[in-house]
């Protein structure tokens, strides 16, 4: 697969999406398995469908706007499973721009003590002083566009910035950790 656009079959201007599903397969509830959530993407026409562990993670190509494709996905898996997840949708390019701003290289090294929040909306700059009124003294975080970037050394679990990130600003959006943002970078441009 290669990242960016290719043509179709019937001429249609394909993309590459990554869709990060929310809300499934937590805690042995919502259950999507992965194998069913590839197989439901194959009967939408989507190609080169690939998924990546069990939190929802998908890789695809397909023609269409992020809003019309999320809508179609939700409405599916509605039908399907008679869940309704909340399906956010990115180019390759979008997630590359994600991976670049990292302003914590050092979280790096520890793949699951740094989480990208990826935003539904841009939170305005006076909720940030909220994030780092209930942060650890151990927690590092910013926010860059829609994006908020977690530094959690001593572990997600233990973040008190983590379970309130949404409410604070304001929006909705789901987590990924670096382990994953990479891999499924490294999906949409064949290169996994």
């Amino acid at each position: 697969m290669s990242a960016g656009r290719v043509r179709s079959a019937s001429g249609a201007r394909q993309r590459t999406w990554i869709a990060l599903f929310r809300g499934i397969n937590v805690m042995g509830n919502n259950k999507l398995p992965m194998k069913d959530l590839a197989t439901l993407l194959r009967g939408l026409k989507f190609r080169e469908v690939r998924t990546y562990i069990q939190s929802g993670n998908a890789v695809f190509a397909s023609a269409g706007s992020a809003a019309s494709l999320s809508a179609r996905i939700s409405a599916a898996v509605a039908r399907r499973f008679g869940l309704r997840p909340y399906v956010m949708l990115f180019e390759a390019r979008e997630l590359a721009q994600a991976i670049a701003k990292n302003p914590f290289p050092e979280g790096e090294a520890e793949p699951k003590s740094l989480h990208l929040w990826f935003l539904e909306e841009c939170p305005a700059a006076a909720r940030h002083a909220g994030l780092e009124a209930v942060r650890a003294e151990s927690e590092r975080f910013s926010v860059y566009d829609k994006v908020l970037y977690l530094h959690a050394p001593l572990g997600i679990g233990h973040s008190k910035l983590a379970p309130r990130a949404e409410r604070i600003l304001g929006t909705k959006g789901t987590a990924r950790n670096w382990r994953t943002v990479c891999t499924l970078y490294a999906m949409a441009k064949g290169d996994a």
